[in-house]
């Protein structure tokens, strides 16, 4: 059985960074890509960032291209997300997702979003 585990959330003033973290276990994990996504109460959960299997190529949602990195280290079995330069707009619980390919991660839709199980995310709080 799969599990994602993030953690690594936080309250903190705008401009300030963050680095939350996703330990896999349940799959080989090194064959997979990762992502993460966000949700904010009332809003649909959306895609942040991606990285391929290998690490050699990361993706990003327009609103964090610049501020946000997402890597991984296969030898731990942890995707990690630094995220600087926050904004009060990226207040949201972040998740982390596993799928053979960014591309699928990407490719999920608002209906697979809400339709995929999930871990129980780690809440990001910005204040301005």
């Amino acid at each position: 059985q799969v599990q994602l585990v993030e953690s690594g959330g936080g309250l903190v003033q705008a401009g300030g960074s963050l680095r939350l973290s996703c330990a896999a276990s349940g799959l080989t994990f090194s064959t997979y890509a990762m992502g993460w996504f966000r949700q904010d109460p009332g809003k649909e959960r959306e895609f942040v960032a991606a990285i391929n299997w290998s690490g050699s190529s990361t993706y990003y949602a327009d609103s964090v291209k610049g501020r946000f990195t997402i890597s991984r280290d296969n030898s731990k079995n942890t995707v990690f997300l630094q995220m600087n330069s926050l904004k009060p707009e990226d207040t949201a619980v972040y998740y982390c997702a596993a799928k053979t390919t960014a591309q699928a991660l990407i490719a999920m839709t608002p209906e697979n979003l809400r339709l995929r199980s999930w871990g129980q995310g780690t809440q990001v709080t910005v204040s301005s």
